[in-house]
């Protein structure tokens, strides 16, 4: 566990060195839990947004996008719940003066034992070898079984403190973690303080002079701002159900316990898409939309045992069924996608709130009803920072060196080709910009002159771009150039009106979208 948190401290170290992401108002020491992407953060980040954009609207005939405002009535958040019900269980160690989300501790407890198990299961593996039953040892081996019921205890414990009439026991929450002897990271001391709520909703006001100001909020989903614009769409779009209305966006959060860099940040991004569907076909859509996005995530190539699923114990109110996307983080498997079946909660709400009538008229079944809906929602920056994750390397060469490099997929990369000429003179440069003038168009490319060729591949290793290409005396005779993959470090001569065709499509995010399909 200790190597795995040094990696990710050189992987937020890395992020800042090369320009990904910096702590907000750097020169004045940051604020906490903010971020800003830099050169190449902002190009990675858009690459992203693009691929799922694009995986949503471009190859979806009934799924369309909109942008709503940030700013929204302040009755959207009353409808929603979330000014009555949008907070986290808060506790302090006395002795360190930390604060913790109190769900969280119980759920990184129940973490603990199943990692237990599972390291059980591996030595027993190592062991055996293809013999092995795992089956059979999870059933009999006595340190399996006795944490297994740890594990089980506690799982019911915490479902009956979430699930507790009247909102979560909070009282019962302090007691397990006091039962459970869990101690503060920090000071390494049981001394807690009660369980308290935090609305997490930042507040502020709209008006020219305070006394006539109405109190508003910073938005903390982008979902709402999909539900009140549902009639708008579907009436101007003439959309039939099945149909989805997808949103890229800003929203703010008040997290006390803002952590584990951009993972869990007070303003972040959403990628959402709200897929509004007829009653009773709610779970079967459900079942369909967890495969579809499981599929996108897989699609990047960072293999399907570092993602798995997730069912919710506790839904939230207005959820019939709800699924979190894990990934495996240095630092465990963490959500970065939640499919929920939200049923037609949303909707009815903000019928009751505005007083206007929400519905579809079905002229197949020739009746009005409000539909249901299935949500899939991904933070962009955690979905940023699981492709930063898998993708740092520090690899060992055949000479006894190592380089940093970033397995970023091509399509994602910021940078897609680096073009160098060998020297400054004899007409390289001019070659090597003509190059990048007639490639530009179609992809990002980057000119380096600077340094010995080595330290420039080693630069573009980090910032995970696939491609170099060498312009040298060879190519001011043949217009041939020396094209090197990233990943493999093999060098291939090619000619310079071959490049576009050898790189585009690997690089282009219409490349990921093919194997969607």
């Amino acid at each position: 566990m200790a190597q795995q948190e040094d990696v990710f401290k050189k992987i937020v170290s890395h992020c800042k060195e090369y320009g990904f992401v910096f702590p907000s108002s750097d020169i004045y020491d940051g604020l906490g839990a903010v971020y800003d992407y830099g050169q190449n953060g902002v190009e990675l980040k858009n690459n992203i947004k693009q691929y799922w954009w694009q995986s949503m609207v471009l190859l979806h005939e009934n799924i369309v996008g909109i942008d709503a405002a940030i700013f929204m009535h302040p009755t959207t958040w009353k409808a929603s719940g979330h000014v009555d019900a949008f907070n986290d269980p808060l506790i302090d160690n006395r002795d360190s003066k930390k604060r913790y989300r109190a769900d969280v501790l119980i759920e990184e407890q129940m973490a603990k034992y199943e990692d237990k198990i599972q390291k059980e299961i591996e030595k027993a593996k190592k062991k055996f070898g293809d013999s092995f039953d795992e089956a059979q040892f999870r059933a009999t081996n006595a340190r399996v079984l006795e944490n297994q019921e740890k594990y089980d205890n506690l799982h019911h414990r915490f479902q009956t403190v979430m699930n507790a009439e009247g909102g979560i026991d909070l009282d019962g929450m302090k007691q397990i973690i006091l039962d459970e002897e869990i101690v503060c990271p920090i000071s390494g001391t049981r001394n807690w303080t009660d369980v308290r709520q935090f609305n997490l909703m930042f507040s502020t006001e709209m008006g020219a002079a305070a006394e006539g100001a109405s109190k508003i909020y910073l938005r903390p989903e982008t979902a709402q701002g999909i539900f009140v614009n549902y009639l708008n769409v579907q009436k101007t779009g003439r959309m039939k159900l099945p149909f989805g209305i997808a949103q890229i966006g800003k929203a703010f959060r008040n997290e006390i316990v803002a952590r584990q860099f951009i993972f869990r940040m007070r303003e972040f991004e959403q990628m959402e898409m709200q897929f509004f569907i007829q009653p009773g076909t709610e779970l079967d859509w459900f079942a369909k939309w967890k495969e579809t996005r499981m599929k996108w995530h897989q699609n990047l190539g960072f293999g399907a045992e570092n993602y798995r699923f997730h069912d919710h114990d506790k839904l939230a109110h207005y959820a019939n069924a709800a699924t979190d996307i894990e990934f495996h983080m240095p630092f465990g498997f963490k959500e970065v996608e939640g499919i929920h079946s939200r049923t037609n909660f949303d909707l009815s709400q903000h019928a009751k709130y505005s007083g206007k009538k929400i519905e579809y008229f079905d002229p197949e079944r020739n009746e009005s009803y409000t539909p249901y809906v299935i949500e899939t929602s991904i933070g962009v920056d955690r979905m940023f920072l699981s492709i930063m994750c898998h993708s740092y390397e520090e690899q060992k060469l055949a000479d006894g060196q190592t380089r940093t490099v970033l397995h970023l997929p091509a399509a994602l990369a910021p940078v897609k080709l680096a073009v160098f000429p060998l020297t400054k003179k004899d007409g390289m440069p001019e070659k090597a910009q003509e190059i990048i003038n007639d490639l530009r168009f179609h992809f990002n490319c980057k000119y380096e002159e600077k340094d010995q060729i080595g330290k420039r591949y080693r630069r573009m290793d980090a910032i995970g771009c696939p491609f170099c290409v060498t312009v040298d005396q060879q190519t001011l005779e043949d217009n041939t150039v020396t094209l090197r993959d990233r990943d493999t470090m093999e060098q291939r001569r090619v000619a310079i009106a071959d490049l576009r065709g050898i790189i585009e499509d690997k690089v282009s995010i219409t490349s990921l979208l093919k194997n969607l399909l």
